[in-house]
């Protein structure tokens, strides 16, 4: 009678203890997501395929990872989605790796939008140059005059949820749960890329009304120093963050979002030496945040 054969393959396996010595990353995506100008599938592919030199790597939905966590020596929240759409799994994930003591990546201590967009109205209140935001209606005397404001969930992303209203529905709303904001009169967005607080690129969106149509964009010295200021105010050492600001007719640069949970990072639109410098350096967050302990 011929013994059993028990398959090829890896198995399950206690965090630090790598396959061939290599760390382990679980890479947190939602491959199947419609993001409206993105493919998210594609970007975190790639990069997937990029950190698998460094790393063994597997890919998992957001809605596995509390389940799968445990068997990995980091976790990588990358194109997750909006956690809006499984709040309370999103919740129970942050819990979790608390109690266990999970390597996240971002580590889940952020004060941008991994937390809320209520770090707008702490920003405003600090003086710092972002769209001014308040969330009473008793503060609303506090937002400069405008022929429209804007009105978005605290909690929202992708846009979900914002409204656009005149200055004559600000007295009759109800603002439970959401900010409002100036709608302001800009020239174009720009966003600038950040790993372990290292500026890496940044790109830009010509169109106003065309978010996701990006180039490559070359910043001075004082649009840099902008977008440090606010991720330097986030105090995450490890990770990747994305400041999203816009520029007034004026020429001013004011914070939009400060991205600090899974920002996309549009690396098809960088030329090779630019993306393969970010990678090197979200390999070396990887190794950094195992260091650390």
């Amino acid at each position: 009678m011929r013994e059993p054969v028990t398959p090829a393959g890896p198995s399950p396996h206690p965090r630090g203890a790598s396959v061939a010595a290599q760390p382990t990353v679980l890479h947190v995506t939602d491959l199947a997501y419609p993001a409206a100008g993105r493919r998210y599938c594609d970007e975190d592919i790639q990069l997937s395929t990029r950190l698998r030199e460094d790393f063994t790597v597997a890919l998992c939905h957001p809605l596995d990872a509390v389940r799968l966590m445990d068997g990995f020596d980091v976790v990588l929240v990358r194109n997750s989605g909006p956690v809006l759409h499984y709040r309370d799994e999103y919740e129970e994930f942050r819990a979790q790796a608390a109690a266990r003591g999970t390597r996240v990546l971002n580590p889940l201590t952020g004060r941008g939008d991994m937390a809320g967009k209520r770090y707008l109205l702490d920003l405003t209140a600090a003086g710092y140059p972002v769209i001014p935001t308040v969330d009473r209606r008793e503060h609303l005397d506090r937002l400069p005059p405008s022929p429209a404001y804007v009105v978005k969930p605290e909690l929202g992303a992708d846009s979900i949820g914002l409204r656009v209203v005149g200055p004559d529905e600000l007295g009759g709303l109800a603002l439970d749960g959401c900010l409002v904001q100036p709608r302001i009169d800009f020239r174009y967005e720009v966003s600038f890329y950040f790993v372990d607080r290292v500026f890496q690129y940044a790109l830009n969106a010509p169109r106003p009304d065309r978010r996701w149509e990006l180039a490559p964009y070359r910043p001075d010295a004082a649009d840099v120093e902008f977008a440090q200021r606010f991720v330097d105010w986030n105090t995450l050492d490890h990770g990747i963050q994305r400041v999203d600001a816009c520029r007034t007719q004026d020429g001013r640069l004011l914070l939009v979002e400060l991205e600090d949970l899974n920002p996309y990072l549009s690396l098809d639109l960088l030329d090779g030496t630019t993306r393969d410098a970010f990678v090197t350096a979200v390999k070396r967050s990887v190794r950094s945040l195992l260091d650390a302990g």
